[in-house]
């Protein structure tokens, strides 16, 4: 019996436990800075942040707003960017994009409304970079929307200001005739 307890006390080290290391941002002697934290080497890319494709990640080439959507928007992509709308836009643009959302209601600064012809005529680049960096009172959503939900954002709100120039006779005529299906 205490033979096998002392075999179980000799297995019990705690070498991982007690080895040297640092503590993030404590002092250190064997770095000339004094500093334990080092620098990224340079050069060096964080896992998931190689961001390559320029229009994709910032909405411009060679600094001009792109004019396309840098990747072929589908039904599901605008679901989603209804979705993503409603949740991080629609507060203060509400659901409609007139600029008059309940945040605006209790007194925030009220945002251009997207039918006007100057936000009709706004490039998607333009908009994906105001989504991603803010502008005037609106903050940036970099860090809360995704790169693709912040493209699918804005196609729905092109989306959304086609369909709130579109006449009835328009709706009417695109939709199927009442016995037959849709293809």
């Amino acid at each position: 019996m205490m033979l096998c307890a002392l075999a179980l006390i000799a297995g019990c080290r705690q070498d991982m436990h007690n080895q040297p290391k640092y503590r993030p941002l404590r002092a250190s002697a064997l770095f000339a800075d004094g500093m334990s934290a080092r620098q990224p080497v340079e050069g060096t890319v964080p896992r998931g942040a190689l961001n390559e494709d320029e229009a994709l990640f910032t909405g411009k080439v060679f600094g001009a707003t792109v004019k396309e959507m840098p990747f072929a928007i589908a039904a599901t992509d605008l679901d989603r960017g209804q979705e993503r709308y409603n949740i991080f836009c629609a507060p203060c643009h509400d659901q409609s994009g007139n600029g008059r959302g309940m945040v605006v209601q209790r007194g925030y600064r009220q945002p251009p409304s997207f039918h006007i012809d100057r936000m009709k005529e706004a490039d998607p680049g333009y908009m994906f970079d105001v989504i991603t960096n803010g502008f005037g009172a609106m903050p940036d959503y970099k860090a809360q929307i995704d790169a693709r939900d912040r493209w699918r954002i804005v196609a729905y709100v092109k989306a959304l200001q086609v369909s709130q120039g579109a006449a009835a006779a328009d709706a009417a005529d695109s939709a199927p005739t009442p016995g037959t299906r849709e293809k």
